[in-house]
């Protein structure tokens, strides 16, 4: 009786090490709150859940890991698995992505911005330049066309944005400042106390964090059709992590990619539908900057950021060209397709 008791004893540990062993818990680090610009991860990690049996589950922390300008390092360090970061935050240590940060590229919807975004993400080079970091890029974080929030009387003139303090981040803030504005790239977060404050006179973010960080409750007016561009931001997995996965652990991770991508976009698609209502509800004038003005913003912004980035990075040994090439071609053919 004595043996039988110790078998089954050993018998339960045994199974109980197997269970361990095929167990996969990830660490993902994002900051805010869960929001429009999340939406893709909380489904990811229900998604690889359901998919695994709950043997792997992604735990989601919102700034409780790490500052969003220093997940990158984290990643690179192995200090959790997943991250989101924007490329703005750190220029120097994701060159190559900043190519989709380039004001008025001409993306017009959150589909094509995926596009985009997938195909860059794609390149050799920008997964060579990732390495470096240890980070695989797994998907993007789509956002529409930034526009800006501002308070007191709307900027609607192009001479009106020269010494305007604005909260804008990579090219974004490039472009600003081609047009005399004095860019500042504070965390998101921080946002909403920049503006208070008086650091900052507007702030250029995408519909869902105008809400989420406060700045629209702080704003007076905002500009409905400006469109300077967008800033990117992706979410990447520690390499190692994401071969330490078994086969099966790794093809639920992979094939929920697309999923979650489709979830982001309709859930962002209900914001974008009810826009208007909030902009009503908080007392925020909607301004429509003139087709001359925007013209003029985009002669004195576009062609020489783009020229310029294409030059240094370049010099640097990226295939900047080729990597500005692809934006455009990839756009012309997503527009064909649908």
């Amino acid at each position: 009786m004595k043996k039988y008791l110790t078998g089954a004893a050993a018998a339960a540990i045994s199974v109980a090490f197997v269970a361990e062993a095929a167990a996969t818990e990830w660490n993902a680090s994002l900051w805010g709150k869960r929001r429009a610009f999340t939406e893709h991860v909380e489904k990811l990690a229900e998604l690889v859940s359901e998919k695994t049996g709950g043997e792997f589950t992604i735990n989601i922390s919102y700034g409780g890991l790490s500052k969003p300008r220093e997940n990158l390092d984290g990643i690179s360090i192995g200090a959790f698995e997943m991250a989101q970061f924007c490329a703005g935050y750190h220029r120097d240590k994701n060159r190559a992505i900043t190519v989709l940060e380039l004001p008025f590229l001409g993306v017009s919807n959150l589909e094509e911005e995926v596009a985009v975004s997938h195909a860059v993400y794609d390149h050799p080079a920008v997964q060579d330049e990732m390495a470096q970091w240890s980070a695989k890029l797994l998907m993007t974080s789509p956002m529409p066309q930034y526009n800006i929030v501002g308070t007191g009387e709307p900027r609607d003139e192009l001479s009106e944005f020269n010494g305007m303090r604005v909260r804008a981040t990579g090219g974004l803030g490039q472009a600003f400042e081609a047009v005399g504005g004095v860019p500042t790239s504070v965390p998101a977060p921080e946002a909403y106390n920049a503006m208070e404050s008086g650091v900052v006179d507007t702030v250029a973010f995408a519909q869902h964090a105008h809400l989420s960080f406060g700045t629209i409750n702080e704003a007076d007016w905002w500009t409905a059709n400006l469109n300077p561009g967008t800033v990117n931001c992706p979410v990447v997995v520690n390499t190692d992590a994401y071969d330490a996965l078994s086969d099966e652990h790794r093809a639920a991770l992979d094939a929920s990619v697309e999923e979650a991508i489709a979830h982001y976009l309709a859930n962002y698609g209900e914001l974008l539908e009810r826009w208007d209502s909030v902009l009503e509800e908080k007392g925020v004038q909607k301004v429509e900057i003139s087709d001359e003005v925007l013209a003029e913003f985009r002669s004195t912004a576009a062609d020489p950021i783009r020229e310029k980035w294409i030059t240094d990075m370049s010099a640097q040994g990226l295939p900047a060209q080729e990597l500005y090439d692809l934006v455009i071609s990839t756009l012309e053919e997503t527009r064909a397709t649908n």
